[in-house]
Protein backbone atom coordinates (compact mmCIF):
# COMPACT_ATOMS: atom_id res chain seq x y z
CA UNK A 1 0.00 0.00 0.00
CA UNK A 2 0.98 3.31 -0.92
CA UNK A 3 0.64 6.56 0.88
CA UNK A 4 0.65 10.19 0.09
CA UNK A 5 3.65 12.12 1.06
CA UNK A 6 0.82 14.42 2.92
CA UNK A 7 -0.52 11.68 4.98
CA UNK A 8 -1.51 11.90 8.87
CA UNK A 9 1.38 10.62 10.95
CA UNK A 10 0.78 10.07 14.90
CA UNK A 11 3.17 8.62 16.94
CA UNK A 12 2.52 6.59 20.48
CA UNK A 13 6.33 6.09 22.32
CA UNK A 14 6.58 3.59 24.83
CA UNK A 15 8.45 4.26 28.03
CA UNK A 16 10.07 0.95 27.57
CA UNK A 17 10.23 -1.57 24.72
CA UNK A 18 7.80 -4.11 23.99
CA UNK A 19 9.67 -7.63 23.90
CA UNK A 20 10.17 -9.92 21.09
CA UNK A 21 7.29 -11.88 22.25
CA UNK A 22 5.22 -8.94 22.44
CA UNK A 23 5.43 -7.35 19.23
CA UNK A 24 3.49 -9.75 16.87
CA UNK A 25 1.03 -9.52 18.98
CA UNK A 26 0.32 -5.59 19.29
CA UNK A 27 0.78 -5.61 15.47
CA UNK A 28 -1.82 -7.81 15.04
CA UNK A 29 -4.18 -5.97 17.40
CA UNK A 30 -3.03 -2.74 15.41
CA UNK A 31 -3.88 -4.58 11.67
CA UNK A 32 -7.23 -6.04 13.22
CA UNK A 33 -7.71 -2.54 13.97
CA UNK A 34 -6.66 -0.32 10.81
CA UNK A 35 -8.64 -3.16 8.25
CA UNK A 36 -11.70 -1.90 9.89
CA UNK A 37 -11.02 1.43 10.60
CA UNK A 38 -13.63 3.57 9.46
CA UNK A 39 -14.22 7.50 9.25
CA UNK A 40 -18.43 8.01 9.52
CA UNK A 41 -18.96 4.40 7.77
CA UNK A 42 -15.80 5.17 5.12
CA UNK A 43 -12.85 2.88 5.21
CA UNK A 44 -9.74 4.70 5.99
CA UNK A 45 -6.62 3.47 3.77
CA UNK A 46 -4.59 3.32 7.24
CA UNK A 47 -1.90 1.25 8.47
CA UNK A 48 -0.52 0.92 12.09
CA UNK A 49 3.26 -0.16 12.24
CA UNK A 50 5.44 -1.08 15.59
CA UNK A 51 9.30 0.70 15.12
CA UNK A 52 12.20 -0.08 17.41
CA UNK A 53 10.16 -1.73 19.71
CA UNK A 54 9.06 1.22 21.13
CA UNK A 55 7.05 3.30 18.64
CA UNK A 56 3.31 2.84 17.26
CA UNK A 57 3.40 4.95 14.28
CA UNK A 58 -0.40 5.21 12.41
CA UNK A 59 -0.57 6.37 9.03
CA UNK A 60 -3.89 7.43 7.18
CA UNK A 61 -4.57 8.90 3.79
CA UNK A 62 -6.71 10.89 3.67
CA UNK A 63 -7.46 11.38 -0.23
CA UNK A 64 -10.03 8.42 0.40
CA UNK A 65 -11.30 9.60 3.26
CA UNK A 66 -10.46 11.86 6.08
CA UNK A 67 -10.11 11.47 9.98
CA UNK A 68 -12.81 12.27 12.45
CA UNK A 69 -12.80 12.96 15.89
CA UNK A 70 -14.69 9.77 16.16
CA UNK A 71 -12.12 7.58 13.99
CA UNK A 72 -9.60 9.62 16.30
CA UNK A 73 -11.05 8.67 19.23
CA UNK A 74 -11.27 4.92 18.19
CA UNK A 75 -7.71 4.76 17.71
CA UNK A 76 -6.41 6.13 20.80
CA UNK A 77 -9.34 3.57 22.61
CA UNK A 78 -6.26 1.21 21.11
CA UNK A 79 -3.66 2.63 22.12
CA UNK A 80 -5.40 2.67 25.47
CA UNK A 81 -6.29 -0.92 25.94
CA UNK A 82 -2.61 -1.85 24.56
CA UNK A 83 -0.94 0.10 27.48
CA UNK A 84 -3.21 -1.80 29.88
CA UNK A 85 -2.40 -5.28 28.11
CA UNK A 86 1.30 -5.15 28.12
CA UNK A 87 1.69 -2.79 31.34
CA UNK A 88 3.48 0.73 29.12
CA UNK A 89 2.69 4.10 28.78
CA UNK A 90 2.15 5.33 25.67
CA UNK A 91 0.98 8.90 26.42
CA UNK A 92 3.92 9.96 28.33
CA UNK A 93 5.34 13.39 26.43
CA UNK A 94 7.60 14.15 29.19
CA UNK A 95 9.58 11.13 27.62
CA UNK A 96 12.70 11.62 25.77
CA UNK A 97 13.77 9.04 22.95
CA UNK A 98 17.35 8.99 21.49
CA UNK A 99 19.59 7.13 20.17
CA UNK A 100 23.28 5.93 21.32
CA UNK A 101 25.33 3.52 18.55
CA UNK A 102 21.48 2.47 17.00
CA UNK A 103 20.37 1.70 20.26
CA UNK A 104 16.90 3.42 20.86
CA UNK A 105 16.63 4.83 24.44
CA UNK A 106 13.98 6.04 26.41
CA UNK A 107 14.42 8.76 29.34
CA UNK A 108 12.44 10.92 31.24
CA UNK A 109 12.72 14.88 30.59
CA UNK A 110 14.85 15.74 33.84
CA UNK A 111 17.34 12.43 32.67
CA UNK A 112 17.41 14.20 28.95
CA UNK A 113 18.42 17.22 30.78
CA UNK A 114 20.96 16.08 32.67
CA UNK A 115 22.90 14.13 29.50
CA UNK A 116 22.65 17.26 27.71
CA UNK A 117 24.41 19.27 30.40
CA UNK A 118 27.13 16.42 31.09
CA UNK A 119 27.56 16.35 26.98
CA UNK A 120 26.25 12.68 26.79
CA UNK A 121 23.55 13.81 24.19
CA UNK A 122 25.33 16.28 21.95
CA UNK A 123 24.63 18.07 18.43
CA UNK A 124 24.94 14.71 16.74
CA UNK A 125 22.77 12.64 19.00
CA UNK A 126 19.97 11.11 16.83
CA UNK A 127 16.61 12.15 18.52
CA UNK A 128 12.84 11.31 17.72
CA UNK A 129 10.57 14.28 16.71
CA UNK A 130 7.62 12.54 17.45
CA UNK A 131 5.32 16.07 16.66
CA UNK A 132 5.91 15.51 13.06
CA UNK A 133 2.64 15.84 11.70
CA UNK A 134 2.51 14.09 8.08
CA UNK A 135 4.29 11.20 6.07
CA UNK A 136 6.90 13.39 4.66
CA UNK A 137 7.91 14.61 7.63
CA UNK A 138 8.10 11.51 9.45
CA UNK A 139 10.44 9.96 6.59
CA UNK A 140 12.64 13.40 6.90
CA UNK A 141 12.59 14.66 10.24
CA UNK A 142 11.30 12.26 12.49
CA UNK A 143 14.81 10.51 13.36
CA UNK A 144 17.24 13.85 13.31
CA UNK A 145 20.39 15.14 15.11
CA UNK A 146 19.82 17.13 18.41
CA UNK A 147 20.75 20.07 17.08
CA UNK A 148 18.40 20.11 13.84
CA UNK A 149 15.39 19.43 16.39
CA UNK A 150 13.11 20.85 18.74
CA UNK A 151 15.11 19.24 21.56
CA UNK A 152 17.87 21.48 21.08
CA UNK A 153 15.82 24.76 21.66
CA UNK A 154 14.07 23.23 25.05
CA UNK A 155 17.48 21.08 25.78
CA UNK A 156 20.23 24.37 25.42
Amino acid sequence: MSFSPQSKIWIYQSNRPFTNDEVPAIQQKLDDFTSQWKAHGHQLKAKAEIIHNFFIVFTVDEAIAGVTGCSIDASVRVIKDIEQAYNVDLFDRFNIAYKIDDKVIVTNKEDFETLVSINKVGPKTIVFNNLVQNLNEFQNKWETTFEESWHSKVFS
